[in-house]
């Protein structure tokens, strides 16, 4: 292949990864619904997109360095500190009996219908016990189930990632040091070795981002360079001293920093986030482009029969098993039952263990990708397509009822959270001050825990059941920043109240996005004219407004609250409640 030739088909793999993302965040699908189809129409169409066709001789150990970063983020999302409650138990059942009834049902099903040998079929079956959040995240974004449901099948989805990705890599290691003309029994010497190389590069992995993020205190841009390099260099490491035992130690590296107290990684990851992203895209690009119509065909049909059995049989029965006596409603677990899409770590381990295994040459090995690709695919498309009517069928949509978050711990603010709840809304409410908090328990509101910054910008985890945040500390440039940063991480939209006109704020005068109230309720003479009595006033909308009343707020008869902002001005129509602000008394006129 020419230069030219290899220099286009690294430009065009770039663009279509980037492209395809983008292209999904616009169509609010799982990038991988878009990823797969696009890298496998390339593929077909011509052969420069094909990386293992331009790198040959190292294309396994592309794809394994890629797929061991993919699992060291996956590790960093397993804060077990997080999960809490009633979620536990049903999560960890989820897992366990996941992994071993669709296991157990992969391995009965697969010699059957692909013809393949039984060591084939249990490599295939640990590669499809994983779901990802990645590929859940935007289905449930998009479906609104209940707060209890979205909760456990984040978890489970973040979870089931790395054990399934640590699952992969022993069966594989158990695979290859059985000798593969040897009847496949392993050698027990061999298999923990692989165990303990891949422990103890973890292990110096952990060390070295101890020493990088804490010890010399890297900021965000140096600390996502070394956790990539020191991820990068321990995987090769081990797979020097042993192949693909470096994926055993990324994800040991990944789960040892989320849970050893000292470490802020969620603070840390949204740049690392997104240079995993562009690594998703362009390995599945990659990964798709490799397989070619003439590998599909012959397992066409029956990776249908494989699908139709993991979607209809096997999935529901995991649920109805592991969420039993759990306070769920029917619907509820029904719709769990009805939610187990496959996706990058499925897709990531096919390609990094599939290529070993064929050079190996076991008999059946290169069936391993072609039916885990169409699995993917058409897992994703089933649930995509039918996850929100059945939600709505089964009743385990949460209500359209706003739940507010109110970032402030000021008098007016408290004052308006608790005018907002005698509107009907759930409200919750985070204050950084401890004098603030104390006053937001008080009056009786829903106080968030933890730290804000930390919590909205964690990549894979929402503010869970907010719907809205409205910004409303008396500090500007905090408004305006928070702003920004949890446009992901909330399922709604985002406002802040406005800085003074001559505000000398670093950030706040510069920044876009709508302002609360518009111009002539700007935060200081909000704050000043509450101080000086003006209160907040809630009514029906079918009553006059009284004079010199301010509408701030519209809440729709369905619960959905609409506020007043620079650009929107909102008209209350029959059955909905309206919150005002009342003017001062007539002795205590506003200063201007």
């Amino acid at each position: 292949m020419s230069e030219d030739d290899f220099l286009l088909g690294i430009g065009l793999v770039v663009a279509l990864a980037v492209g395809s993302q983008i292209l999904a965040s616009r169509l609010r699908v799982p990038a991988l619904i878009v990823l797969l189809p696009v890298g496998f129409a390339a593929g077909a169409l011509t052969e420069v997109v094909r990386l293992d066709k331009l790198v040959p001789a190292h294309f396994s150990a592309v794809v394994s360095l890629a797929v061991a970063v993919i699992l060291y983020d996956a590790g960093l999302g397993l804060d077990l500190r997080h999960l809490k409650g009633g979620t536990r138990s049903v999560v960890a059942r989820l897992i366990v009996l996941g992994v071993l009834i669709t296991w157990g049902a992969c391995v009965a099903l697969v010699p059957a219908l692909f013809g393949v040998p039984l060591v084939v079929a249990v490599m295939v079956g640990v590669i499809l016990v994983v779901s990802g959040p990645t590929v859940v995240g935007p289905l449930l974004d998009y479906v609104r189930p209940a707060d209890r449901v979205r909760r456990i099948l984040i978890w489970e989805g973040s979870l089931i990632d790395p054990v399934g990705g640590i699952l992969g890599a022993l069966v594989f290691h158990a695979i290859l040091v059985g000798g593969v003309g040897n009847g496949y029994g392993y050698r027990f010497g061999g298999f923990f070795t692989s165990m303990a190389i891949g422990l103890v590069g973890g292990a110096v992995g952990a060390a070295l981002l101890w020493f990088t993020l804490r010890t010399l205190r890297l900021g965000e841009t140096l600390g996502t360079l070394a956790q990539l390099a020191v991820v990068i260099a321990v995987s090769a490491g081990c797979d020097m001293v042993r192949d693909d035992t470096g994926l055993i130690a990324a994800i040991v590296a990944g789960l040892t920093v989320a849970n050893l107290p000292g470490f802020d990684m969620t603070a840390r990851r949204s740049f690392f986030e997104t240079l995993v992203q562009l690594i998703i895209g362009l390995l599945f690009i990659s990964i798709s482009a490799t397989v070619t119509p003439a590998s599909v065909a012959p397992v066409l049909l029956p990776s249908l029969g494989l699908v139709a059995a993991l979607v209809l049989v096997v999935r529901p029965l995991v649920a109805y098993v592991s969420t039993g006596r759990t306070g769920l409603t029917s619907g509820e677990r029904a719709f769990i039952g009805w939610m187990a899409p496959r996706g990058i770590v499925a897709a990531s381990t096919a390609a990094a263990f599939s290529a070993t295994l064929v050079d190996q040459g076991l008999d059946g090995a290169d069936k391993i990708l072609p039916i885990t690709f169409l699995v993917i695919v058409g897992t994703v498309v089933v649930y995509a397509l039918t996850a929100a009517p059945v939600a709505a069928r089964l009743g385990a949509v949460s209500p359209t009822r706003t739940r507010p978050l109110l970032v402030g711990g000021d008098s007016w603010v408290v004052d308006l959270g608790r005018s907002l709840r005698s509107a009907g809304l759930d409200v919750l409410m985070w204050a950084g001050l401890a004098q603030q908090r104390e006053r937001i328990g008080q009056a009786g509101l829903e106080l968030a825990p933890g730290e804000l910054l930390a919590t909205a910008t964690a990549p894979r985890a929402q503010l869970e059941g907010v719907t809205a945040v409205f910004l409303l500390t008396d500090d500007d440039d905090f408004n305006a920043l928070v702003s920004v940063m949890v446009q992901d991480s909330i399922e709604g939209p985002v406002y802040r109240i406005g800085p003074p006109q001559d505000s000398h704020g670093v950030v706040a005068p510069y920044t876009g996005g709508d302002i609360l109230f518009g111009r002539s309720l700007l935060r200081h003479s909000l704050a000043a004219r509450h101080a000086q009595g003006a209160r907040f006033l809630v009514q029906p909308a079918s009553e006059a407004l009284p004079a010199e009343h301010d509408m701030l707020f519209v809440v729709r008869a369905d619960g959905r609250l609409e506020p007043v902002t620079e650009r929107q001005n909102v008209t209350p129509r029959e059955g909905d409640t309206v919150v005002l602000l009342g003017p001062a008394p007539a002795a205590d006129q506003v200063l201007t």
